[in-house]
């Protein structure tokens, strides 16, 4: 019986630990990188569109400064 109340309280104690409680970035870095994502995006939605519209001649490179 101990046992079984020694393991409840052992996995409590591992799930009120983890999660949602110590995130990796904060909430200006997750929208700094939600935006430079957004961005980049963008940049190859242009790309994609010049290509279709044959504006620029064919390429697999980008005229972007990507990182």
């Amino acid at each position: 019986m101990k046992a079984l109340l020694l393991l409840t309280v052992l996995c409590g104690m591992l799930f009120a630990t983890t999660g949602c409680a110590t995130p990796a970035y904060s909430a200006s870095e997750r929208r700094a990188q939600i935006f430079r994502n957004w961005d980049y995006e963008f940049k190859q939605i242009t790309d994609d569109f010049d290509h279709l519209m044959l504006l620029r001649p064919a390429s697999h490179l980008t005229i972007w400064n990507v990182q």
